[in-house]
């Protein structure tokens, strides 16, 4: 572990509340000490930073990524770059899990890496679908016929019971049915669907969903998931929709950006990251030319303001709205880390929270939803996942980018070496 670290005389944002002058204390790769003002160092071989007029806040969780498995693991490696020091994938070949999961505890330039392993899948349905359409090689299919392809109660059993050797973090379950898509996915029998949710939550597993129509969305809802993956872009969100995620405590992970690269409207917004000097300098010249480029296969029934509107309904109910992005190799429009930050200020800018919330919604909320209990807050006994940014993310949620020092587990991302001084 990491030698003891004292970063003082910054504000900071606990992942609740705001301490306008204070100090955090690290030994062992944990958080010992968080103060208002000034804190001594305990001895003469504690790294001390002292950075009056920034921000430190805890490491920011990408609540819904997948990771392609490249020779740098960019999902991985880049993410932390961007101060995200937590990512939660969304559905793995459970070939690459070990090899993601050991360059997340190896190596300290990558991010903690979270996993559903494989999604509940039926043949022909999501994302099977979208991936076809697209990429036509023998390879893939070959691969797509390696999934799960749940039909009877016994497919169920066997499928958590894989998952529980895979060690899964949560239960993710597909249900699409293309109203908003270019193209119609085979649809799971909505019995089938609460088979694997009610197994899942007997085995004491946390299960999220797919869907990105209405209907679908308050399906799962009222099987009982305890979150959905994405919002919806084919319809206005409606009571029912509401009702039913406050009949089951449930969350949102709105995916918002990736919604706009899927109908093509969020172009603009894209490019405006992808030509950030603050992005440039940390992406790769193919990673910017992903940005400037839409999935576009919505249909004229989907919009993103659709999208926009249900997460200020949501938000206006009640119903907690957490960080993820979906960023994923195939997915045009996306990068990792980038498209997190995006995600904030869409949250802000279009959705109405305040900066503090959309903080929020990306550090202690994201990690309370996803039972992630050791990170998400500066606070004594946690993680000491922490992101320094210059100026004030609370006033202006564009600052995230502003980013001076990342820290996972109490080590310095080699990226940022040097420039503390």
């Amino acid at each position: 572990m990491s030698a003891s670290l004292l970063i003082t005389d910054v504000r900071i944002f606990d992942g609740e509340n705001e301490i306008l002058r204070g100090s955090v204390l690290v030994k062992d790769g944990v958080i010992k000490q968080v103060v208002t003002g000034e804190l001594e160092a305990p001895d003469s071989s504690t790294v001390v930073i002292s950075k009056p007029g920034h921000t430190l806040i805890p490491g920011i969780i990408d609540g819904h990524i997948h990771a392609d498995i490249d020779e740098h693991y960019t999902a991985l490696t880049q993410s932390l770059k961007f101060g995200v020091t937590t990512v939660c994938d969304m559905h793995q070949e459970v070939e690459n899990i070990g090899k993601l999961r050991a360059r997340a505890t190896q190596d300290t330039d990558s991010a903690d890496f979270k996993t559903s392993s494989q999604a509940a899948t039926v043949s022909g349905g999501w994302p099977m679908a979208v991936i076809t359409a697209f990429d036509k090689s023998e390879e893939t299919r070959a691969r797509i016929g390696t999934w799960p392809d749940l039909k009877t109660k016994a497919d169920v059993e066997t499928f958590i019971r894989d998952r529980v050797n895979d060690k899964a973090d949560y239960i993710k379950v597909m249900h699409e049915d293309g109203n908003g898509l270019a193209f119609k996915p085979a649809l799971p029998p909505l019995e089938l669907q609460k088979d694997v949710i009610q197994l899942a939550h007997q085995h004491g597993f946390l299960v999220v969903a797919h869907a990105l129509s209405l209907q679908r969305t308050i399906d799962m809802l009222n099987a009982g998931v305890d979150g959905m993956t994405h919002t919806f872009c084919d319809n206005p969100p409606t009571k029912e929709l509401i009702d039913a995620y406050l009949a089951n405590n449930a969350h949102c992970n709105p995916t918002l950006a990736t919604i706009g690269s899927l109908t093509a409207e969020g172009l603009k917004e894209q490019e405006v990251y992808a030509h950030d000097p603050r992005v440039q300098r940390l992406i790769s010249l193919e990673g910017q030319k992903r940005l400037c480029a839409c999935m576009g296969f919505g249909n004229d029934k989907s919009k993103a303001e659709h999208a926009y509107q249900s997460v200020r309904e949501l938000k206006a109910a009640g119903i907690d709205v957490i960080l993820g992005s979906d960023s994923a190799g195939p997915a045009i429009g996306t990068a990792y880390g980038v498209t997190a930050h995006q995600e904030l200020a869409l949250f802000v800018n279009r959705c109405g929270f305040t900066p503090k919330e959309a903080l929020k919604a990306g550090t202690s909320l994201v990690a309370k939803r996803l039972r992630l209990n050791d990170r998400g807050r500066i606070a004594e006994g946690l993680r000491a996942d922490l992101v320094l940014i210059e100026g004030n993310p609370l006033e202006d949620i564009d600052k995230t980018l502003d980013i001076k020092g990342v820290w996972k587990q109490g080590t310095l991302c080699s990226t940022y070496k040097g420039l503390l001084a």
